[in-house]
């Protein structure tokens, strides 16, 4: 009978949804039920928050049920918005209505912003002003952001310009969030030793889009903390350490039971789960990311060192960080507590080399030089995040391909949050946004943001006037071009000067010489390059040289390349093109070729047809040829 009788109510609630003045039998039935059946029908899924508010709207029985701190409203938010339940306790008052009401606001206007990105920052990296429309947004932050993920979870090949400008967003908000964190954590104390949180927020910082937590990455830990007493219990089943509870800061004495731990340790880390020190990919900054080295299992010095050394101090081993030239290094005591030490007084673990435990003499052959007894000293957070940084710093001087600089921009931000004043790297600052703000498609925004930095640098260090001055010339020199720019060039097929265009934006293309797979996103009737870049990319030697139609095309590899039309084909098995530009000009992609966005469109305004005819004629006749 209940059953039946909840059925009933059920097939009544749409009815009290639609209509404005329902069956009095109907809402009889309903209104009777207890208000557990009726919550129940009510969060069934099957109503939208439309349905619950024309429902509770009907009646003060209802209108009671569907209360704006109750389950019918909690469930209509879990529905919408599930990754945001973590951020509620469940002890907590909320009113469900009206955090809905919030949410559903602050998604509207982050879908607002990031649609008129494209119209605002089509022909200019997005400047460092542009974020200020989301900054100045009122609302949780966290509503944002899961808007924006939403917009980035998208399903298929379409809204590629929304998810291009939806990820480039929520990247500045985590890192500005990221790195206020950092400067709280660096403010903390000399003796507060959390090397794995501070090494956590860099890894953070440098990957903002990926779900890192310093919670994660100690649970991860933890596991290995586990297999390790599991070996220790079966070499001494009574070992002080099996006896810590998570969290403990307790430290043991004696050397031999410390021992026991290492070797443990070792047998775990390198033996059983394989850790390893990463000789044949070292310059690779994977192997300064704290989630990536506990994943792939290796790393450089400097990180498994990090990983080597919590994993010996939640088990009481009281290791201590070496800022060792060239090998990162941990030590382990072996004199007496209280006794005057010296260098010697120490064994020197390699946690890049298994583990291994070395004498001072052996630590100089492994460097092949020998160093003062100050590089054998602790360091603490800073500088051994310091050191992080630096690596990722020079691995950012070393990209090729990345044109965005992106790795050598995050390490200069992380290095100078924490040493603001460095000259050398405030000037590397100021050149590489100098660089990319130089060319008219670049940010002026970033032009500003030179003379701001050239201005500190100058006073921190009057001795550098030569370099700040050719900067400030050249950079108020590009003010001056900004100030003569003209509109949007539009170019049509259609124009004599343009009759040898045999190509499209959008097509999906193959690289004749270097078979590499490419989209076209702009061209010109001849190569606009210098004289110096048709020299040096030997274009003089091509049958037609420069005298011949050249294509903008963004590469699979993450390049962007300027071709001769002579060089390119047709792919005949197109296929997305993985590169972190696609969605700056195309919105979707058909899956034989992309379309361009419409401030790409309205560059070409007659290319789009084009493509279509070109596409129908290439793929449609070769679909032929297979059926036949």
């Amino acid at each position: 009978m209940a059953a039946a009788a909840v059925d009933s109510a059920m097939e009544v609630v749409p009815a009290l949804a639609e209509e404005a003045a329902p069956d009095a039998a109907g809402l009889s039935c309903l209104v009777s039920l207890p208000g557990e059946v009726l919550e129940y029908i009510l969060c069934s899924g099957s109503l939208t928050a439309l349905d619950i508010g024309r429902v509770s709207s009907t009646c003060r029985r209802l209108r009671e049920v569907c209360q704006s701190s109750g389950k019918v409203w909690k469930e209509q938010f879990r529905v919408r918005w599930p990754s945001l339940m973590k951020h509620y306790s469940p002890t907590d008052y909320v009113n469900w209505l009206e955090e809905y009401k919030v949410r559903q606001k602050a998604g509207l206007e982050a879908r607002k912003i990031v649609a008129s990105f494209s119209k605002r920052f089509f022909s200019e990296h997005v400047p460092c002003n542009g974020f200020s429309d989301i900054e100045n947004l009122e609302g949780p932050e966290i509503f944002f952001e899961d808007e924006l993920v939403c917009i980035l979870n998208m399903e298929g090949r379409k809204a590629l310009t929304w998810k291009y400008y939806a990820k480039k967003i929520l990247y500045y908000l985590r890192q500005q969030k990221i790195l206020n964190n950092l400067k709280a954590f660096l403010q903390q104390p000399d003796d507060y030793e959390s090397y794995l949180e501070g090494a956590v927020f860099i890894d953070q910082y440098c990957n903002p889009l990926s779900d890192i937590s310093l919670k994660d990455i100690q649970a991860h830990i933890s596991s290995i903390v586990e297999l390790v007493c599991k070996t220790l219990r079966g070499v001494n089943s009574r070992h002080p350490s099996l006896a810590f509870k998570a969290g403990e800061s307790s430290m043991i004495m004696e050397i031999e039971l410390q021992s026991q731990v290492l070797d443990a340790m070792n047998y775990v880390l390198y033996e059983q789960l394989k850790f390893k020190g990463n000789r044949m990919d070292y310059y690779n900054a994977l192997n300064l990311y704290m989630h990536q080295v506990l994943i792939r299992r290796t790393g450089i010095p400097i990180s498994m060192s990090l990983v080597y050394l919590t994993i010996a101090r939640q088990l009481g081993v009281p290791l201590e960080p070496v800022n060792f030239p060239s090998h990162f290094l941990l030590r382990w005591c072996q004199g007496a507590e209280g006794a005057t030490l010296d260098i010697f007084d120490y064994i020197y673990i390699d946690a890049f080399g298994k583990g291994k435990q070395l004498t001072v003499k052996e630590c100089e052959y492994l460097i092949g030089q020998h160093v003062t007894a100050a590089l054998y000293g602790v360091v603490n957070v800073k500088k051994v995040l310091q050191r992080m940084v630096g690596n990722l710093l020079s691995l950012g001087k070393r990209e090729g391909i990345d044109q965005s600089y992106q790795l050598l921009r995050d390490s200069l931000d992380l290095y100078l949050a924490m040493y603001p004043d460095q000259v050398q790297l405030l000037l590397l600052q100021a050149r590489l946004y100098f660089h990319l703000g130089i060319w008219p498609e670049k940010s002026f925004c970033l032009v500003l943001k030179v003379l701001d930095i050239l201005q500190h640098i100058q006073t921190l260090d009057p001795g550098q006037h030569g370099a700040v001055g050719y900067l400030v010339q050249h950079t108020l020199e590009h003010i001056e071009r900004k100030k003569e720019e003209v509109g949007v060039e539009v170019k049509l097929r259609s124009d004599d000067k343009h009759r040898d265009v045999c190509y499209a934006i959008g097509l999906i293309m193959k690289h004749k010489r270097y078979g590499y797979n490419c989209v076209i996103y702009g061209w010109d009737p001849t190569c606009m390059m210098g004289h110096e870049w048709i020299r040096n990319m030997n274009v003089h030697s091509l049958p037609h040289g420069h005298h011949q139609p050249f294509y903008n095309v963004l590469v699979e590899d993450g390049s962007c390349r300027y071709a001769a039309q002579e060089n390119l084909e047709y792919n005949v098995e197109p296929q997305e093109i993985s590169h972190p530009d696609v969605g700056r000009y195309f919105s979707e992609f058909t899956g034989a070729h992309y379309i361009p966005n419409a401030e790409l469109e309205l560059r070409y305004p007659e290319d789009l047809q084009f493509v279509y005819e070109t596409a129908h004629n290439i793929y449609s006749a070769k679909k032929e040829n297979v059926d036949e």
